[in-house]
């Protein structure tokens, strides 16, 4: 069961664009796992090295990225995003950014 809502998850991540976020939580709900925004961190930490997940693209609900500022790894993913041509105010992701996916073709590509 868990690994089939992983790779649910890891579906709805594939399917971010470049140059765009999602929270947690909407990756949760597009997934179909409703209230799991914290299966969604611990289903990126398990993802397959080269199964070409951006988990890079998954931020918090504040658009912030959620590991420990200054650290190694939000070094890393903020670099990241930078590549992709992401903006920041401070910390916060610009609202610009934010994934907002047409429904009809998530499902479309979710059924695929």
């Amino acid at each position: 069961m868990q690994n089939t809502n992983y790779q649910k998850i890891w579906k709805v991540v594939t399917l971010i664009p470049e140059g765009r976020v999602a929270s947690y939580g909407q990756v949760a709900d597009l997934a179909g796992l409703p209230g799991r925004a914290r299966l969604v961190s611990r289903a990126l930490q398990a993802a397959p090295a080269g199964a070409g997940i951006n988990w890079q693209r998954v931020v918090n609900s504040r658009r912030q990225i959620s590991f420990p500022f200054a650290s190694p790894s939000y070094t890393r993913q903020r670099s990241l995003l930078l590549n992709e041509g992401v903006t920041f105010s401070g910390r916060t992701i610009n609202p610009e950014h934010r994934w907002r996916p047409e429904l009809s073709v998530l499902l479309w590509e979710l059924e695929n």
